[in-house]
């Protein structure tokens, strides 16, 4: 009989990617896919080690499996991903929780890892690769609106930060083969897809032979003019002059960035080992926006890092103040074991200043979006729809190429369609519209340059 698996997904885009990976291995392996845990005969867990919050979600999800499981002895429940891979000793060990245990390197194994189950045993495989990209392997995606994907590109990460335990969850930096990303976008493109992002920890890093990733970004976009393209993450450290001018100049590349800064001052940026200065963010910020106009910018932050002075606290403040970004992750720093962090400073920041800061923080960044927002009225875009909006059936929503969320009236508009809006009101998180005409990218952005 078919064994029906469960996959529930959290933290990044990355591990959304993944969990795309070990849907086809498992339907190859003649299993089928389930939308509830409780039809399941297998469930898995696709974890985020990133941040302590991200795991204390996935323990009691673990917990109330277990309670799932006395009711089905053999339900097989297993964790994937980067917590797997980080404390895989006391998921097994300790909490007694989970059955098989794999890697981000591993999802090749698990058909015969969950053989060993079947045979009354505990199975482990977290072993990182220097090698493993799963480029010869064809995503499956058995959720999502059907207009939006994401496609990996490399995985791993060299960059060494303080704080992140990506590294050692992921292993070393390796990148696709160039043709192998190539043939999935051109995939997603013959299945009716209009937005395409492509993922890896630090995708300006991309290599392949001669390919550099402003090349793969040329390439990508050439396949279907009427595929929006995105990229995530970028690192502030080595981020090239000829992709900016290939965003400027390609209609389908999106006039939006996300390039984390993390903190404000040269100090903190030291001890966190991000190898620019505040002077050097800044020149790259400015460049973005001159090469790029309107170019939409968002970043990471991270409040109260090890041994954090009011002073740099306020750096941090007046950064994002200057940038002013339409968008920002904001969190309070959670110390991971086995990064640098952990090993040579200490989490010294009291969880009261930590949260005050992170407070501060957020104010300051939704008083600068709702403002910049509010600066979009009056103004026309192209909008993406990807579904209807959760507050009404009459209305759907989308984004802007800068990557802003629009709500507008559904009037006789498909998921899917290109929507020329112009906006009438605002909030610090979404653009309120009139839709004006359905068009395409070609036909909206054409008629813009003739303009």
């Amino acid at each position: 009989m078919k064994k029906k698996f469960y996959i529930e997904t959290y933290g990044c885009q990355m591990n959304f990617a993944d969990t795309e990976i070990v849907n086809s291995i498992l339907l190859d392996d003649g299993m089928t896919a389930v939308q509830d845990a409780e039809s399941a005969d297998v469930i898995l867990v696709n974890t985020c080690s990133i941040r302590e919050n991200a795991e204390t979600k996935v323990w009691n999800r673990l917990k109330e499996f277990r309670t799932l499981k006395k009711n089905k002895e053999d339900l097989t429940v297993g964790v994937l991903g980067c917590m797997a891979e980080r404390i895989k000793d006391r998921i097994i060990e300790e909490e007694h929780l989970v059955d098989i245990v794999v890697g981000p390197d591993a999802y090749r194994d698990i058909p015969r890892l969950l053989t060993e189950v079947d045979d009354g045993r505990k199975a482990v495989n977290v072993l990182l690769s220097l090698e493993e990209t799963y480029a010869d392997i064809a995503p499956v995606r058995t959720t999502g609106n059907g207009v939006t994907a994401f496609v990996s590109i490399m995985r791993g990460c060299d960059n060494m930060c303080s704080f992140c335990v990506v590294p050692f969850t992921r292993g070393r930096e390796r990148s696709r083969p160039m043709e192998s990303i190539l043939r999935e976008v051109r995939q997603l493109s013959e299945e009716g897809y209009k937005e395409i992002t492509l993922l890896g920890q630090n995708v300006n890093s991309y290599k392949d032979g001669e390919n550099t990733f402003t090349r793969l970004m040329d390439e990508s976009s050439k396949i279907n003019p009427e595929i929006r393209f995105r990229f995530s993450s970028p690192h502030p450290k080595d981020f090239p002059d000829d992709l900016l001018h290939l965003i400027a100049e390609r209609p389908n590349l999106c006039n939006y960035i996300h390039i984390p800064a993390q903190a404000g001052s040269d100090t903190m940026l030291e001890r966190m080992r991000r190898p620019y200065t505040r002077e050097q963010y800044f020149t790259l910020i400015n460049k973005m926006k001159t090469i790029i106009p309107g170019v939409s910018l968002s970043t990471d932050i991270i409040a109260g890092f090890c041994g954090e002075t009011e002073e740099e606290h306020e750096a941090t403040m007046s950064l994002m103040k200057a940038v002013e970004y339409d968008l920002a992750y904001m969190f309070a720093y959670s110390e991971r074991e086995r990064t640098l962090a952990h090993r040579k400073f200490e989490d010294d920041v009291p969880e009261a200043i930590k949260k005050r800061r992170l407070t501060e923080i957020i104010n300051q960044q939704m008083d600068i979006q709702k403002r910049r927002n509010k600066e979009e009225i009056g103004k026309r875009h192209l909008v993406l729809v990807e579904g209807t909006s959760k507050r009404s059936e009459e209305q759907v929503n989308g984004r802007t190429d800068t990557n802003k969320m629009v709500v507008f009236d559904r009037k006789d508009f498909q998921q899917g369609d290109y929507v020329e809006v112009e906006i009438t009101d605002s909030t610090s998180a979404t653009l309120i519209a009139t839709p004006i005409r359905k068009t395409t990218i070609t036909e909206y952005y054409g008629a813009a340059i003739e303009a």
